[in-house]
């Protein structure tokens, strides 16, 4: 399971969702070996005043939380940062400066899907990738 949360100036992310969802999808199905068809992804457009951050960043700055079970190896979760990074950059031409990427583990049993606990779930992909 993946929970992505997307963050961004609104006049800067409305205009890219549809493709910036195609791009990020595209890495956690190559880096993470997650089905097409599971797909979950939620946009924060955010007006000026409600999103604040540090000098050296631009208006293209891009926050983006995955929330995931845990079992992915070290390697995977890395691969997956750097194919975001390298993706959204050549897509976009949003400079890595730009964006920040947070990975959250959880346990399966933390998670409540279609009337269960994630670890009673059963998964038509494998999570230790």
């Amino acid at each position: 399971m993946a929970q992505i949360k997307i963050y961004g100036l609104k006049e800067n992310l409305n205009p890219i969702k549809k493709t910036l969802s195609n791009v990020i999808h595209s890495c956690v199905m190559d880096a993470l070996e997650y089905p097409f068809d599971k797909r979950f992804h939620r946009f924060f457009p955010l007006d000026k005043e409600d999103f604040y951050f540090a000098s050296g960043r631009t208006e293209a700055y891009t926050v983006i939380e995955i929330s995931i079970f845990e079992g992915r190896t070290v390697e995977a979760k890395k691969r997956l940062i750097k194919l975001l990074f390298e993706r959204i950059h050549s897509e976009f031409n949003i400079s890595p400066q730009d964006i920040e990427i947070t990975i959250f583990e959880t346990p399966r049993h933390n998670w409540g899907i279609r009337g269960l606990p994630g670890d009673e779930l059963t998964l038509t992909y494998n999570v230790n990738v």
